[in-house]
């Protein structure tokens, strides 16, 4: 099983593009879904997150509210990389968990669906591919405010918090052009899974994991022999 990564910008179309590799049956691990069960109440992040921000960002049912959070450190760096701090060691390990479980059912890849990819640049290493789902500025913009309802300088505003698209663009090994109409975007996606299924990137990963086993199964059997003897 190979990894590959997925991802995008605000209002790109990402979460379409996850949607249509689903359904052709891809494994997804969605890092916007595992963020949200590693900071449910009583887990280790939940309870260092409210120690550092206090009671005050926590809803009536004593979850955390998302969007109050989110102001704070919308603004504020320091805070920011404190948050990312605690969630992102929580973030990695959950992901572990969920690939370690696809690996064993034998699943040829695995789609890690990331939206800060190439921000955190933590995961890179382990990809064997990368995919970002690009459209141009102007179709970006208008997405964003008519699904959110902002004016075009909040829009702007959203926009310019993160990576530019082009630069992302730049860092994939594949693209994923969604400025045009649904149909269209289904089928590169089609391209895509039927390209990732021909590849042989399994095939190696398998057999340098089976190697490893089977070399550490070696050398513990030698040094049982020595502690026998």
């Amino acid at each position: 099983m190979f990894l590959v990564g997925l991802t995008g910008g605000i209002a790109s179309g990402k979460s379409t593009v996850s949607t249509m590799l689903r359904e052709l049956g891809c494994p997804i691990i969605d890092a916007d879904v595992v963020a949200r069960k590693v900071v449910e109440p009583h887990t280790p992040a939940y309870t260092r997150i409210v120690y550092h921000f206090g009671p005050e960002i926590l809803l009536e049912n004593g979850e955390i509210d998302r969007q109050k959070l989110g102001q704070l450190i919308f603004t504020n760096e320091e805070k920011r990389k404190l948050l990312n701090s605690i969630t992102h060691p929580e973030i990695h390990k959950a992901m572990l968990k969920e690939i370690l479980f696809y690996f064993l059912r034998g699943y040829r890849y695995v789609v890690l669906d990331v939206p800060l990819l190439f921000e955190t640049r933590r995961l890179t290493q382990f990809l064997n591919h990368t995919v970002v789902v690009y459209c141009d500025p102007a179709t970006q913009l208008l997405r964003l405010m008519q699904r959110d309802d902002l004016t075009q300088e909040q829009a702007e505003q959203r926009v310019a918090a993160q990576m530019p698209l082009n630069e992302k663009r730049g860092l994939a090994n594949h693209v994923i052009e969604n400025s045009s109409s649904r149909e269209d975007t289904h089928r590169q996606v089609l391209r895509l899974h039927t390209k990732l299924e021909d590849s042989m990137d399994f095939l190696l990963v398998r057999v340098i994991a089976i190697a490893t086993t089977a070399g550490l199964g070696g050398l513990l059997l030698y040094a049982a022999k020595i502690l026998l003897s």
